[in-house]
């Protein structure tokens, strides 16, 4: 198990297309809506496994100078609760803290709640209803 910057085309063809499995697939959203405008200019990690397949995702995009923002955590299901989603989201933390963010936000779905808290978020208020079944909670965290 590895983590990476995906780079390639291809590692990042398996970036989104888990992003997508994941995140998307299970509501019936079409390919793409796992993508937005901010990916161009946002840092993505990956974790791949010995064989170069991808087990996890994750971004991180500026809203300020000091406010980073996590979007699209994704761990492959036949590989949650191995520490991919931890090795991700502290990875995202520690680059964030490189460029000069002093707190992070992210919009958690209430299942995963309990992940987020365990590595040091606090629930900030009510966060977006995903296709009006997916409910998540605005978190922060001071770096």
């Amino acid at each position: 198990m590895k983590l990476i910057g995906p780079a390639s085309a291809a590692e990042f063809e398996q970036y989104y297309d888990l992003r997508w499995k994941i995140l998307r697939a299970p509501w019936n959203q079409p390919r793409g809506s796992e993508q937005d405008t901010l990916d161009a200019t946002s840092i993505h990690v990956m974790v791949i496994a010995d064989n170069k397949v991808a087990l996890g995702v994750g971004r991180l995009h500026f809203n300020t100078i000091s406010e980073a923002q996590i979007r699209f955590m994704a761990v492959d299901v036949g590989h949650q609760r191995r520490g991919i989603g931890t090795l991700i989201l502290k990875a995202l933390e520690t680059r964030g803290a490189e460029l000069g963010a002093t707190r992070i936000v992210l919009d958690a779905r209430e299942t995963a709640l309990g992940f987020y808290c365990k590595l040091g978020y606090s629930t900030t208020g009510p966060g977006p209803m995903l296709y009006d079944r997916i409910a998540h909670v605005k978190m922060s965290k001071l770096l």
